[in-house]
C-alpha cells in the first residue's frame, strides 16, 4: 500500500499489498500497454505517402492504405501529399470569400529599362522526393516563394516594360520556372515546378491609362500584321495557279502552233517535191484547187458572151429578189 514514512516521503510497501489490489494493477497496466501498442495504427490517405522513421532514422516510405508501426517513442510517421498540385500566390492572396488582396513588397518590381512594374503570378509544384521534402529544407513552402520572388525579380529585370506588357508573357514564365526549378533543386527541396503562371501584370498606376493604349496599339499592329498575312497567303497561291494556268495554255498553244508548221512545211515540201517532177502540171493544179476555194465562197456568176436570156433558166430572177428583200 502507499503510505509516508517519518520523513513525508511517498513510498509503497508491497508487503500490505493484496492479491486483490495486485490483479488491479495488472489489468491496468494490460490496458495502458494495450492502448500504447493500438498508438502504432495509422492511415495513410490515397493522395499521400508516409515515411516512417525509428529513433529518427528513416525506416521506409509506405503508400495509402492503413498500416502499423512500433508505438512512440520507438517508431514514428510523417505524412505528405505527393499526389497534389501544390499551388503558392506570389504578388497577391485569394481570401476565404474569394477576394484578391494585392501585396505590393512581392509584386512591385524593376524592369531592364528602369520602369516600374506590378507581376502577380502563381507557382504550381508537386513533391518529387518526399524525403528531401520533409527532411533536407525546414520550410519548403517559404523556400519556393522567396525563390520564386527573387527569379522573377531577376528575369523582368532583363526584360523591356513594353514586351513584359505585351509579347514577352510566355518567355518570362517559361524562363522563371526552369530558373526556380534549378534553385530548388540546388536546395535538394525534392519538388517539381509544374508550371508558373503570370496572373495580371500592370505597370504604375499614375500611367497605367497611357500603358494600356500602347498595348492596344501594339494589339491592332499584331491583327493588321496577321490580317495582311492571311491576305497574302490567300492572293499567292491564286496568282500562283493563274500564272500556272496561262504557262500551261501557253506551251499548248505553242506546241499547236509547233506541230501545224511541221504539218504546213511538210505539206510544202511534198508539193515542191512533185513540182520538181512536172512544174507545169503542178502549177495547174495548184491554180484550180485555189480558184475552186475562192468560187465556192462568192456568188460571182460566169457566163459566155454569146449567150442570151439565161436567167429565167438558171433561176436567176428569183435569187436577185431574194438579195433585194434581205436588203430591205
Amino acid at each position: 500500500m502507499i503510505e509516508k514514512d517519518p520523513f513525508g516521503n511517498i513510498r509503497i510497501n508491497f508487503k500490505k499489498i493484496k492479491f486483490k489490489d495486485l490483479r488491479v494493477i495488472f489489468i491496468i497496466a494490460i490496458i495502458i500497454l494495450l492502448v500504447w501498442v493500438s498508438t502504432g495504427l495509422y492511415m495513410i490517405d490515397a493522395s499521400e505517402n508516409g515515411v516512417v522513421k525509428r529513433f529518427g532514422k528513416v525506416v521506409k516510405i509506405v503508400g495509402p492504405g492503413l498500416h502499423y508501426h512500433m508505438p512512440f517513442p520507438i517508431e514514428t510517421v510523417d505524412k505528405a501529399e505527393i499526389a497534389k498540385i501544390h499551388r503558392i500566390e506570389v504578388g497577391y492572396r485569394t481570401t476565404v470569400g474569394g477576394r484578391v488582396k494585392e501585396i505590393s513588397s512581392e509584386s512591385l518590381m524593376l524592369t531592364g529599362d528602369e520602369n516600374i512594374v506590378s507581376i502577380d503570378f502563381i507557382v504550381q509544384y508537386k513533391i518529387s522526393d518526399i524525403i528531401k521534402y520533409l527532411y533536407e529544407v525546414s520550410n519548403v513552402r517559404k523556400t519556393i516563394k522567396e525563390a520564386a520572388e527573387a527569379v522573377i525579380r531577376e528575369v523582368a529585370g532583363k526584360e523591356k516594360i513594353d514586351d513584359i506588357l505585351t509579347t514577352g508573357k510566355g518567355r518570362i514564365q517559361i524562363e522563371t520556372m526552369r530558373s526556380l526549378q534549378k534553385i530548388l533543386d540546388s536546395y535538394n527541396c525534392g519538388v517539381k515546378v509544374v508550371l508558373v503562371q503570370l496572373q495580371d501584370i500592370s505597370p504604375p498606376t499614375p500611367v497605367d491609362a497611357a500603358f494600356k493604349d500602347v498595348a492596344s496599339a501594339k494589339e491592332d499592329r499584331n491583327r493588321f500584321v496577321n490580317e495582311a498575312k492571311a491576305y497574302r497567303n490567300e492572293v499567292i497561291p491564286k496568282a500562283r495557279a493563274k500564272a500556272a494556268s496561262i504557262i500551261y495554255q501557253a506551251q499548248a498553244y505553242s506546241s499547236e502552233q509547233v506541230e501545224q508548221a511541221k504539218g504546213e512545211t511538210s505539206r510544202f515540201l511534198q508539193i515542191f517535191e512533185e513540182y520538181k517532177k512536172s512544174p507545169l502540171i503542178t502549177k495547174r493544179r495548184l491554180y484550180l484547187e485555189n480558184v475552186s476555194k475562192f468560187l465556192s465562197k462568192s456568188r460571182n456568176y460566169i457566163f459566155d458572151s454569146n449567150i442570151t436570156e439565161i436567167r429565167p433558166l438558171l433561176g436567176l430572177d428569183s435569187i436577185k429578189r431574194k438579195e433585194i428583200g434581205s436588203e430591205k
